[in-house]
């Protein structure tokens, strides 16, 4: 008899999140805490967002001719931040709010919970 070995890898769904890129996003907690900023990028499996002029760092780089910094030296830029910290801005009422998913038109939509205004 042989043995029949399955080789299944299961893959982990990635979360939805509240916020996409092009966001407006106001800083909940943190040394940010009631900054706002537009959304850069959004790393969903980590739950993390880089939000422009928040959660500014310094870096050093070393000098490198194929690199986006070919003198190196000390580059400010964002680091990430948890999503869970940010709240979408509404951009009809500058406020922050709740978001929430409903079917719409064969598609899925993300909307204000306030107002019920679609995004």
């Amino acid at each position: 008899m042989s043995k029949v070995v399955l080789k299944h890898k299961r893959r982990k769904a990635i979360p939805k999140l509240h916020i996409k890129a092009g966001d407006t996003v106001k800083v909940l907690s943190g040394d940010d805490k009631g900054k706002t900023g537009r959304v850069i990028r959004v790393f969903p499996k980590k739950g993390l967002a880089i939000v422009e002029g928040v959660a500014i760092i310094k870096k050093r780089i070393r000098p490198k001719t194929n690199s986006r910094f070919p003198q190196g030296g000390t580059v400010e830029m964002e680091r990430p931040i948890p999503v869970c910290k940010l709240q979408v801005i509404d951009p009809t009422t500058n406020k922050p709010i709740r978001i929430g998913r409903r079917w719409e038109n064969d598609q899925w939509v993300r909307y204000s919970k306030k107002s019920g205004k679609v995004l």
